[in-house]
């Protein structure tokens, strides 16, 4: 139940001695939180939870105390107010009391007058009777309400100073025979008083020293600050000789110092960040000089095999030994087979220098390079030869060999050429002048369709060209594509492949799609920047929801090797789906360039180690 402000603010004073008290000093944030809770009508276990994170262990007794001051002001509020109800109560009573007596006389007289006749006795007595035990319960009534008042110093008194009312009710009792009920005043709990001697101690009342307990701190901030001081004083404390003789101290460890020490300067020594400097530059040149052995060896291709060889397992092998035997045959020999014992047949002491054999492309004819002129001499040259053939034919008019070529008339030289004959006769010289321009150009255009190809020819000089000479050697590209599961990149493949005249074949295994191409080095051209530039290989919005999504967004196409045979090895372009490595690495033996597949897949497994 809410209490109205005024009755809180009537609390305040004794909270804020209660308060003091617990915590030893004043507090107003606990004396709020606290009549913040008894105003809004909490019981005991809620005020507690509020009130436990200022007074931790000390918040039940405080709020056993607040609530016990509580009962005590509302009893106090309602015992001053019920006065005049206690006065009431007793005047009614000792009405009630007169009524009954006044009822007995009138009763006794009514048995004397009669003579005893209209009321038997027997009616009489339980009448009596009656009245007695109803005087006797209000009495009692009186008398219990008296003693609770009186256990209760300071409200109405003790027993001892109870007002007249209370003597009408026990001298009633009295009356009756009755005997008033035994009153025990209570006894008041003060506080025992503080006696110092002459040095300050306190004592008691004997002169014996008495040591006052100590009310440990509530506040969180407080309890900190304890537990601190006593970390502290444990710091400062060394262990004992009795510590070290224990089986689980370490002498090895040591005991921090209970305050740091003092930090001084540290100066390096002369020359430290010339030696750094120095190990810097140093390392840059060693990388510098590894890039350039880098670029060196992929160039010549030792850095495909030189990565093959981390691939082999190693083994612990001391310095200056050597092992019964060498890791690539350790795949077809046991480990424990002593290479003095195996009997090869043909292998001997002997140093066999193999017989050298003549390249596959003659390259001793004599290279010539092509003239080309430039755009002025080309001009130069024009004149030169129209001249030469303009004289020719002045040369057979002058001879009479030919008859002389009529004079070149146009609409715009029309009166200079004819003169007085375009004056007698514009019309006709106009017509005699537009059927000569017709038939020049007639003439023109007969001649250029004369030279012009047929469709056959245009279609055997573009497959000529394209086609080229392959008598110096074949050029030929292995690429390598990781994902070649697209139908339309395999049509892309297939179908300029065989636009650009180019033989091979397609082998496709997963991870490891091989396209061989064979043809003239314009073709390759072609074709290689169709594979590495043209087609996109990466698939980042692939509509076939498949295993192979990583895959296809990090497609690519790589170059393995290009170079030149003497003839071709393949066909017409065709694919081949081989799900095994032997039946691929079969295909490619059939051809007798089964070494395509494996540069293919050393490299492909070298990709696999680097990721």
């Amino acid at each position: 139940m809410s209490l109205p402000k005024r009755e809180v603010e009537e609390l305040r004073p004794w909270v804020e001695r209660t308060v003091k008290k617990v915590l030893g000093f004043s507090e107003p944030t606990v004396v709020t939180a606290a009549l913040h809770c008894v105003g809004k009508g909490l019981d005991k276990r809620k005020t507690i939870d509020q009130l436990r994170p200022f007074l931790d262990d000390s918040a039940g007794g405080f709020v056993e105390r607040l609530f016990e001051a509580l009962e005590e002001s509302r009893s106090t509020r309602g015992n001053k107010g019920s006065g005049e109800k206690n006065r009431k109560r007793e005047l009614k009573i000792k009405q009630m009391m007169e009524a009954a007596t006044k009822q007995i006389e009138e009763r006794k007289k009514q048995l004397t007058a009669g003579g005893g006749s209209s009321i038997a006795p027997y009616q009489a007595a339980s009448f009596m009777n009656d009245a007695i035990e109803k005087a006797r319960k209000a009495a009692e009534l009186q008398a219990r309400i008296q003693s609770q008042l009186a256990m209760k110093p300071g409200i109405l008194g003790v027993l001892g100073n109870t007002g007249p009312q209370n003597f009408v009710a026990l001298a009633n009792l009295h009356a009756m025979g009755i005997a008033p009920p035994k009153v025990e005043p209570k006894e008041v709990n003060k506080p025992t008083p503080l006696i110092l001697d002459e040095k300050g101690r306190t004592v008691d009342a004997s002169g014996k020293e008495v040591e006052l307990t100590h009310r440990m701190p509530t506040l969180k901030a407080n309890i900190r600050a304890v537990k601190r001081e006593q970390f502290r004083q444990q710091l400062k404390e060394k262990p004992g000789d009795d510590l070290e003789s224990t089986s689980y101290f370490d002498q090895r460890v040591p005991v921090p110092p209970a305050q740091r020490a003092r930090r001084t300067f540290k100066f390096h020594d002369q020359g430290r960040f010339e030696k750094i400097a120095q190990r810097i530059r140093t390392k840059a040149q060693l990388e510098r000089l590894q890039n350039e052995i880098a670029q060196a060896a992929k160039k010549t291709g030792i850095q495909a095999s030189t990565k093959l060889a981390l691939i082999a397992p190693k083994k612990e092998i001391g310095e200056g030994q050597v092992p019964n035997i060498e890791w690539w045959d350790s795949f077809i020999l046991n480990s424990d087979t002593k290479f003095e014992a195996l009997e090869l047949f043909g292998v001997t002491s002997l140093v066999e220098h193999p017989a050298q054999m003549s390249p596959p492309v003659d390259t001793d004819k004599p290279v010539t390079l092509g003239v080309y002129l430039t755009k002025k001499e080309q001009k130069k040259l024009r004149r030169q030869t129209r001249r030469e053939g303009q004289k020719e034919l002045q040369e057979k008019v002058r001879l009479g060999l030919m008859p002389p070529p009529e004079p070149k008339v146009r609409i715009s030289n029309l009166m200079r050429v004819l003169g007085t004959e375009a004056v007698q006769d514009p019309t006709k010289v106009e017509a005699h002048v537009r059927a000569q321009m017709a038939k020049r150009q007639k003439a023109h255009e007969e001649a250029n369709a004369a030279r012009k190809l047929t469709a056959e020819q245009r279609k055997e000089k573009k497959v000529k060209k394209l086609k080229e000479d392959l008598t110096n050697g074949v050029h030929i590209a292995v690429y390598r594509i990781r994902n070649l599961q697209n139908p339309s990149k395999k049509f892309k493949v297939e179908a300029n492949a065989n636009q650009l005249y180019l033989t091979g074949t397609v082998v496709l295994h997963k991870d490891v799609n091989i396209v061989v191409v064979e043809g003239g080095p314009k073709s390759q051209k072609k074709f290689k920047r169709l594979m590495m530039h043209r087609i996109k290989w990466e698939e980042h919005n692939s509509k076939r929801d498949d295993g192979d999504d990583d895959t296809k967004r990090n497609n690519k196409c790589w170059l393995i090797w290009e170079g030149t045979a003497k003839e071709r090895s393949y066909g017409e372009i065709k694919f081949k789906q081989c799900p095994t490595e032997s039946m691929a690495r079969e295909h490619f033996k059939k051809h007798g360039t089964e070494h395509y597949w494996d540069l293919a897949l050393s490299q492909s497994v070298l990709e696999t180690t680097d990721d």
